[in-house]
């Protein structure tokens, strides 16, 4: 096992190792692991100065910023009051200073009173109750020894809990499943406690005893927690579920938020009431001595713990899960489900879940019901989340600046304000923070400042260079001032002024003036009346496109951040060149693949001059495509259609989600020779889908890589309506080319 540890930031510190209830399916008293008649009955002093010591030196040792401890029995309410008090106490004290404390306590409530919530109150100790369901639910394992009903006690507690003074410290309910329990009768009556969180929990198996199926069903569980599901979402989700929003974020690209599944490591450890350290307790489920580590709070550290092979196998994510798991499309959503449940005594846990069945369809039943529609249909919606990205990471680089732009930057950022209150201004400033190339001074800044590069600031007071620019475009009676640089002001999306000399630096007064504007250095060196778009020997305008109706922008200091180098200013003749290739080129599109052609006119502003050659790509904003000359309408074509689908891609990867974990799986497509991970694999056959409307050779191996991708486990939800989009549109060109 390679790779550091994982460091321990939640413990379960057993406090009392009896209980008041005999419920005949805890893991702790009904399992395999018996090794709670050998313990104290209650935690000791000594031990509970030693794990909070063992904590705390943990805690600091990794810079932890917060530390969970969890409460938990037997029944944690028998240690009483005094003794739950001195835990409080010890570790509130260790941790002072050195982290955030997070207590809770997991209970079935039977205890609970004033007396305990009052000194749960004073040290913030967060409270989780044991509920599952109605009366009749609850009583089918919840009971005490003699077979009384535990069901009032726990709605008193609950209810207790519930009270003003106390409802900050309700952590919710904790339901464990029986699938002979009325699905919607649990969840009614949960609902109706109003809890902050609803947790429902698989009851622990393994392959060697396996779960209550009295139908036979290997989808029972599945479908029992998929009619709560319908419940659910038909009364609005009343009440947070844990185990579907764990779902519902890994679908879309996020994290899981339960231990029984997804794929993030462990970073738990237990203390029993002797002080041994032990792995999560759900192990004691498998076999005799499962949890063991052979480890102790007296002569071990928790770094030790966590470098036990034990807890490193549940540290290892993907590489953790049996090969069958690796395989499958849920794995991302399941993680292989819970490592007890995996637990045979043939393979030990190089298993899938003894749930898998029932995790798939839990995983694929959600999906089906998750609607998930990213902006791709609507390139307009695409544009605008866009601009609200650049805009975001403006003000962004506004506050981590922090005043250090000086006057200059607060000039330019007032006279912003004043452009946004007006219509005219507002629009001109969008037009200018859209410029593709905006995005990439933005990001270039925004990185030198965490780099704390010594450039950083200067990069950043490129700002009233694009305020003057929105100035000029809008026509307004204002006056914007900006730094020329060696000798020329570059005023994005306009054009280049040549102010001074190479290597003079300075700053230029510009207001706008008829048809164009009026430029003159502060300090009285020159002034400039420019026409928009006029040539002039001081005056490089960028250049604007019939057809296609596109900037070409050949000017621009960020726009070397493409595949091949940026081509220098063009010549007249080579512009007239360009544009009458460009032209033709257009004209195929159209023809061909209209659809494609509409929707670049609709949503690209800027081409970009190449040269031939190698070059690093840097992130641009959406809208531009880089071109390199070519006399052939045909290939010029393919490349601003292929450059279309790379910008739309990654602008729509900017806003969502449409895998995770990439890189974990490789793919050999069948254009190619080699494997790619998913995100190659879903660039190339996005970009190939639209270049087979032009060329119907590019067709040749897309439906291979759209099963793969359709049954690999990287998509989110909103990755595989994505798919299913395209699958559509190459459904469309093959129609296309048969006819």
């Amino acid at each position: 096992m390679t790779g550091p540890a994982v460091p321990f930031r939640e413990i379960v510190l057993k406090v009392h190792s009896r209980c008041d209830l005999a419920c005949d399916h805890c893991y702790v008293y009904e399992h395999a692991d018996q090794s709670w008649r050998t313990r104290p009955r209650t935690v000791s002093d000594h031990v509970i100065s030693r794990t909070a010591q063992r904590l705390a030196e943990h805690a600091k040792t990794h810079a932890l910023p917060s530390v969970s401890v969890i409460l938990h029995g037997g029944e944690p309410l028998l240690a009483g009051p005094a003794r739950l008090r001195k835990i409080c106490e010890e570790f509130g004290s260790a941790l002072s200073g050195v982290a955030e404390l997070d207590l809770r306590i997991h209970t079935n409530g039977l205890q609970l009173s004033p007396r305990y919530l009052d000194l749960f109150d004073e040290f913030d100790v967060k409270v989780g109750i044991s509920l599952d369901g109605d009366r009749a639910a609850n009583d089918r394992h919840r009971r005490f020894a003699d077979g009384r009903s535990s069901h009032p006690l726990v709605l008193k507690a609950v209810e207790l809990l519930h009270q003003e003074r106390y409802r900050h410290l309700d952590l919710g309910l904790l339901c464990t499943i029986d699938i002979e329990n009325d699905p919607h009768a649990v969840l009614d009556a949960l609902v109706a406690l109003e809890p902050p969180l609803i947790d429902f929990l698989l009851p622990h198996a393994t392959w060697d005893e396996p779960p209550p199926r009295p139908d036979g069903s290997g989808t029972a569980y599945a479908d029992w927690l998929l009619t709560i599901y319908d419940r659910w979402r038909e009364r609005g989700s009343p009440v947070p579920v844990r185990l579907f929003a764990s779902v519902l974020s890994t679908l879309s690209g996020g994290p899981s938020l339960t231990e029984s599944m997804g794929l993030a490591p462990t970073d738990l450890v237990v203390v029993e009431t002797d002080g041994q350290l032990e792995q999560v307790d759900s192990l004691k489920s498998a076999y005799e001595g499962a949890a063991a580590t052979g480890f102790d709070v007296f002569s071990h550290s928790f770094d030790e713990v966590a470098a036990h092979p034990g807890v490193r196998a549940r540290q290892l994510g993907l590489a953790g899960v049996s090969e069958t798991c690796r395989r499958c499309p849920v794995v991302r959503s399941c993680g292989g489900g819970l490592y007890t449940h995996r637990y045979s005594s043939a393979d030990a846990f190089d298993n899938p879940s003894v749930y898998c069945r029932d995790l798939e369809a839990l995983v694929r039943g959600i999906e089906a019901r998750t609607e998930a529609h990213p902006a791709v249909t609507d390139h307009g919606e695409l544009v605008d989340a866009q601009q609200d990205l650049t805009r975001t990471l403006l003000a962004r680089l506004h506050a981590d600046l922090g005043g250090r732009g000086g006057a200059r930057w607060d000039e330019a950022w007032e006279l912003a304000g004043v452009l946004e209150s007006s219509e005219e201004g507002a629009a001109a400033l969008d037009h200018v923070l859209a410029h593709p190339y905006t995005r990439t001074w933005l990001l270039e800044a925004l990185g030198g400042l965490r780099a704390a590069r010594p450039e950083a600031v200067d990069e950043a007071l490129r700002l009233p260079a694009y305020v003057a620019a929105a100035t000029v475009r809008s026509g307004l009676a204002l006056t914007a001032r900006a730094g020329y640089r060696d000798g020329r002001l570059h005023l994005p999306t306009l054009g280049e002024l040549r102010v001074a000399g190479e290597g003079e630096h300075g700053t230029v007064l510009l207001r706008p003036a008829g048809d164009g504007f009026v430029a003159r250095r502060d300090d009285g060196g020159g002034q400039w009346r420019i026409p928009h778009g006029a040539d002039s020997p001081d005056w490089s305008p960028v250049r604007h496109l019939g057809r296609p109706p596109f900037a070409l922008d050949d000017l621009d200091p960020y726009r070397d951040c493409f595949g091949s180098p940026a081509a220098s200013r063009l010549g007249r003749a080579e512009a007239d060149e360009w544009e009458a290739g460009l032209a033709e080129a257009w004209a195929l599109l159209e023809r061909e693949a209209p659809s494609h052609a509409a929707a670049a006119a609709d949503t690209m502003t800027t081409l970009t001059p190449l040269t031939a050659g190698q070059h690093a790509e840097r992130p641009h904003g959406y809208g531009t495509i880089g071109l390199t000359s070519t006399d052939d309408a045909k290939r010029l074509a393919l490349e601003l259609l292929g450059g279309f689908r790379r910008t739309t891609l990654r602008a729509l990867l900017d806003i969502t989600d449409l895998y995770a974990s990439d890189g974990a799986w490789n793919y050999r497509p069948h254009w190619q020779d080699g494997s790619v991970p998913f995100s190659r694999l879903l660039a190339e056959t996005y970009e190939r889908a639209a270049l087979a409307a032009l060329d119907p050779r590019f067709m040749d191996g897309v439906e291979e890589a759209l099963d793969m991708m359709g049954s690999a486990a990287e998509p989110t939800a909103g990755g595989r309506w994505f798919i299913t989009a395209l699958r559509e549109e190459v459904s469309r060109t093959q129609d296309k080319w048969a006819e």
